[in-house]
């Protein structure tokens, strides 16, 4: 059955239908649909009665019934896409929302791990590895989605383009087949945009409004990390207005190299923070506040722009122009932390008066700032401050967000997402906030676009320094990781054999440590590893 979505009336008129909403998927041209096949033209003929060259109404159900019935070549109009770097959070994101909708799904990707490779297992997505262009005899789908790891060069993508295929970029395809009909609400920033889209998707559910969303990891409330709107508590007969989407800063393709976040024209955006990242396209910070300028352009007066009030790289993008309400967090004029208790809750104070309490098991400063922003941004959506503190007190985090793998022998192993000298520092400053004086043994794998290209490393002994033992992983790496992290002494362990570097960790760890593991990447099933060759 093909997915469609109608929101109103179609005209007919000469070979094309026009229309006020945008059809799903790419039903905008029926002029377009209509060339595909000699025998497209012929069933809209005999199915839609007094077809003439005068424009004639028809019902949304007399339109899909003829659309269902209408068949191009190798199947349903649309209906098959093959995703190109399917295994990206993005990317597996986009898959598990295309086969929600009812699309046929494939796609390929060169590595997989988990958890997006057991998402589209669990899916019964059909994923090949690699970039051979041999896959277009077996996936010959209707349009091919391209993420931002696939180059020029590549087969596939060579492939696509002397063949004349039709490809689109993800966040287009997202924007135009769900985002467009939604409310949109996009978390952006340096940082922290995983937890705090996964914590506002929660507070939305919630407090029953169910809505879509995509991002970037799996949020332990909902098992998956994406999926379309649902239905609301609060009206049984139909679908939820609201999207939450993560939205990145990296670039869209290698055939449009605006930032992601420029697709997805939110009605509500929260800025989260704004240092230099992604050196491998970004020449310096004024390039990323041009990105995240265009960001602050795209949304409506009407809307609202929630923004971290103690960085003044945001305040800088803001002054470029700013056509929307704004609300700030961390600081007096705005939302505030107010007291922090032994337990980890704390008060939430809004224009100087306590508004509300969240008592929670999350570690560190910065996700009580997140916490802060997301509240504002749901209270934007209609949730009230008491619902947001009470959704907030039940969040159960992301999955590699300080996520434990295993105990054993009284030695702890976590995993997690941080991969920039800020986040590191956060992170381990969280657990130290947890732990106390316990060992903290941070093992950490500079896998990044930027941290392989050694931007940042000037910056990581500072960020490490909390940590007991420091044990990095120098495989894959072109800069002196010894001489880099020569600063943090006798506590800094370096290795190349991978082998040889889980042994180190092993040895030198004691009963009632915590190891850190840090990485964007699989980091070669580390942590099974270490739980291993701990017992």
């Amino acid at each position: 059955m093909l997915p469609l979505t109608f929101m109103n009336d179609f005209t007919v008129s000469n070979n094309s239908f026009q229309s006020s909403a945008y059809p799903i998927p790419y039903l905008q041209n029926l002029n377009a649909l209509l060339l595909k096949s000699n025998s497209s033209y012929f069933f809209l003929f005999l199915l839609l009665p007094n077809f003439s060259d005068d424009p004639f109404l028809y019902p949304n159900s007399v339109i899909m019934t003829a659309l269902k019935l209408i068949h191009s070549q190798d199947g349903l109009i649309m209906k098959h896409i093959h995703i190109i770097g399917i295994g990206g959070t993005f990317m597996g994101g986009v898959a598990a929302i295309a086969k929600e909708a009812g699309f046929k799904v494939s796609g390929c990707d060169a590595k997989m791990y988990p958890p997006m490779s057991t998402q589209l297992e669990a899916l019964g997505i059909d994923v090949h590895e690699g970039f051979d262009a041999a896959q277009l005899d077996e996936f010959k789908a209707d349009i091919y989605v391209i993420g931002n790891v696939a180059k020029r060069g590549m087969d596939v993508i060579e492939a696509i383009l002397n063949k004349g295929l039709p490809y689109i970029s993800g966040p287009q395809w997202l924007a135009e087949n769900v985002l467009h009909q939604h409310w949109v609400l996009g978390v952006a920033g340096t940082h922290g945009k995983t937890t705090t889209a996964s914590m506002l998707a929660w507070v939305l559910e919630y407090a029953g409004l169910a809505p879509g969303f995509l991002i970037g990891g799996v949020p332990e409330n909902f098992s998956v990390s994406a999926r379309l709107p649902q239905t609301p508590r609060q009206d049984p007969n139909s679908k939820s207005p609201f999207f939450v989407i993560e939205a990145d800063e990296y670039d869209t393709a290698f055939f449009d190299k605006r930032s992601k976040f420029v697709h997805y024209r939110p009605r509500t955006a929260i800025l989260n923070n704004l240092e230099f990242d992604h050196a491998d396209i970004f020449s310096d910070l004024g390039a990323i506040q041009t990105q995240f300028h265009h960001l602050v352009r795209t949304v409506p007066s009407e809307g609202l722009i929630v923004c971290n009030g103690q960085q003044q790289s945001l305040q800088d993008t803001l002054d470029k122009g700013c056509w929307t309400p704004v609300e700030k967090f961390g600081t007096e004029q705005g939302w505030q932390v107010g007291t922090v208790h032994a337990d980890g809750s704390f008060d939430v104070r809004h224009h100087g008066e306590t508004v509300g309490h969240v008592a929670w098991e999350l570690m560190g400063e910065h996700n009580r700032m997140n916490a802060l922003a997301v509240i504002s941004a749901a209270r934007h959506a209609g949730v009230d401050i008491q619902t947001a503190c009470e959704a907030l007190s039940a969040f159960k985090n992301v999955k590699r967000r300080m996520e434990i793998k295993g105990t054993v022998n009284g030695i702890t192993v976590y995993d997690d997402f941080a991969h920039h000298p800020t986040a590191i520092e956060t992170t381990i400053e969280g657990l130290r906030q947890r732990v106390g004086n316990a060992r903290i043994l941070a093992v950490l794998e500079p896998r990044s676009n930027t941290m392989k290209l050694g931007t940042m490393k000037a910056a990581l002994p500072e960020s490490l320094n909390d940590a007991d033992q420091v044990f990095c992983y120098a495989g894959g790496v072109d800069w002196d990781v010894a001489e880099a992290l020569a600063p943090l002494g006798g506590k800094l362990h370096v290795g190349k054999d991978f082998d040889a570097f889980v042994a180190e960790i092993v040895k030198n760890a004691e009963a009632g440590d915590h190891i850190l593991v840090m990485s964007n990447g699989g980091f070669g099933g580390i942590h099974g590893k270490l739980l291993e060759a701990l017992k």
